[in-house]
């Protein structure tokens, strides 16, 4: 970049102001958590578990069908992210899947789809919120599981064997699930209560079994 090109502001033209800043390393901690989206992603549902996981010391990878930009339903979006063939479940702690209209695209995604079930299959946490979980009925994931959307999403849940629960934050084993941008709050907060081993990865049933 010139010294024109300083002056002009053209530099900050090209950076990507949505983007983290890089966390410091004495707040750094050594795990990854993995963002699955694409254009049309609901703003809100991407940005604030994106910046606030990252706040918590995780490093955040933002993945896409190809990688490189995208753009949420209100225009605001990333220019850089990872192509799902590019990465691998195993290198991650935790899944999450925004909303919005991006999981009807992502469902159709071989790729997308296969990276989730095997994700799933080694056990580990998966987030879902609002559209989200529309990518868990299509990786056939559902089954017997108890699970927040968003409300026209229930009867897709019911029809894969799962049931909808119609709360802010629902964790059934190992998915953590919230149904829309004001559940935000609580969502994020069921989601660092896991990772943090606050809340065990029973089932939702086992777990209100225990405490009657």
């Amino acid at each position: 970049m010139s010294v024109i090109d300083k002056l002009t502001g053209k530099d900050n033209q090209e950076k990507d102001t949505h983007a983290v800043a890089p966390i410091p390393e004495r707040l750094k901690k050594n795990e990854k958590i993995i963002i699955i989206t694409a254009d049309n992603v609901e703003d809100t549902e991407f940005f604030y578990p994106y910046y606030r996981l990252t706040e918590e010391g995780y490093m955040v990878d933002v993945v896409t069908p190809d990688g490189g930009k995208f753009a949420g339903k209100h225009g605001i979006g990333l220019k850089n992210s990872k192509s799902i063939k590019d990465v691998r479940p195993g290198d991650y702690i935790l899944l999450y899947l925004p909303g919005g209209k991006a999981p009807a695209e992502l469902r159709k995604n071989a790729a997308v789809l296969n990276f989730v079930k095997e994700f799933a299959r080694n056990g580990k946490p998966i987030a879902a919120i609002c559209h989200g979980p529309q990518i868990l009925v299509s990786a056939e994931l559902v089954k017997g599981k108890q699970l927040a959307a968003w409300p026209e999403v229930a009867k897709e849940i019911e029809k894969a064997g799962g049931t909808f629960v119609d709360e802010a934050l629902v964790i059934d084993g190992q998915f953590i699930t919230g149904r829309m941008p004001g559940d935000l709050h609580r969502h994020l907060y069921g989601v660092l209560q896991y990772l943090q081993g606050n809340i065990s990865n029973k089932s939702r049933a086992e777990r209100k079994s225990s405490a009657a």
